[in-house]
């Protein structure tokens, strides 16, 4: 995971980006439930965001998962907004950048 941080005067922060490496395996949903507690320097245990709340967690699980056939979908990346952020899911990884 990266993270970055772009400071202007007054305390404002803009372009704030984290970003995490899905571990084979992981599917996408704990895989973004992990992102947006370290984005917002949280334990993912007792993360005050909860992913269900912006999008519901099997199907986004299923849009990454292989067809019964074993093909991959056709899925790249799925963006939704979570509190000011977007979050930008891949078959390999979560990136969280503030609007």
């Amino acid at each position: 995971m990266t993270e970055r941080k772009i400071c202007e005067p007054y305390g404002s922060q803009h372009g704030r980006t984290t970003t995490y490496d899905r571990p084979a395996g992981e599917s996408p949903s704990i895989a973004v439930a992990t992102a947006l507690a370290r984005y917002n320097d949280e334990d993912v245990t007792a993360a005050s965001t909860q992913l269900y709340d912006y999008v519901d967690p099997e199907a986004l699980d299923a849009l990454f998962e292989p067809t019964r056939s074993g093909v991959d979908r056709a899925v790249h990346v799925v963006e939704f907004d979570v509190d000011g952020a977007t979050v930008s899911v891949t078959p390999d990884h979560v990136e969280i950048t503030s609007q």
